[in-house]
């Protein structure tokens, strides 16, 4: 099996808990701030790895990390990834698990690059126009990008929208070259 598809196993299985249990959202803040560690901290990631770190004390470091902010089923469910060796998978369970629960609150992700960072009266805007044409809650990803000159791309999945200014002097120059 690849990766991916064993992460998005112990995701749904995770999810399936946080649906019985009602702690969805809970879970998720949680697993994105397990992968969010690993991925962030090369010790965490080193520790949790090594075979030469037992199994044992890599469940009682998460143990005594997460005490009093997890819920024991949470805590469970990770000792449960540690036993069969597939803690590397964490950081990519995360991904799958918030990708469960954006399908669950009908929400998508958009990338949004401009040429300068906008104020938040502007990205309220975009926020809610995006949200008013899919039919969905955007979480949206600001990112500046000079190169665009001005206007906006916006990235949903496999989707692009290019109302950028670079974009419209590309079909001018195409158009007057062929005129």
């Amino acid at each position: 099996m690849r990766d991916s598809t064993i992460a998005r196993n112990y995701a749904e299985a995770l999810f399936q808990l946080g649906e019985r249990t009602g702690e969805s959202e809970l879970f998720g803040d949680l697993i994105e701030g397990v992968g969010g560690a690993i991925e962030a901290d090369e010790t965490i990631r080193v520790v949790l790895e090594s075979p030469r770190v037992t199994k044992d004390t890599k469940r009682q470091l998460l143990a005594r990390a997460l005490k009093d902010m997890a819920p024991d089923s949470f805590v469970r469910f990770l000792f449960a990834v540690i036993k069969r060796g597939r803690q590397g998978l964490l950081p990519v369970i995360a991904r799958e698990y918030l990708g469960l629960l954006d399908i669950k609150f009908d929400r998508v992700h958009a990338s949004v690059a401009m040429a300068r960072t906008p104020d938040e009266a502007l990205q309220d805007v975009i926020r809610k126009s995006l949200s008013e044409v899919l039919g969905k809650e955007v979480i949206t990803h600001f990112r500046e990008d000079a190169d665009i000159l001005g206007g906006v791309i916006v990235r949903i999945g496999d989707r692009v929208m290019d109302g950028s200014l670079r974009r419209r002097l590309k079909i001018l120059r195409k158009q007057m070259l062929s005129a």
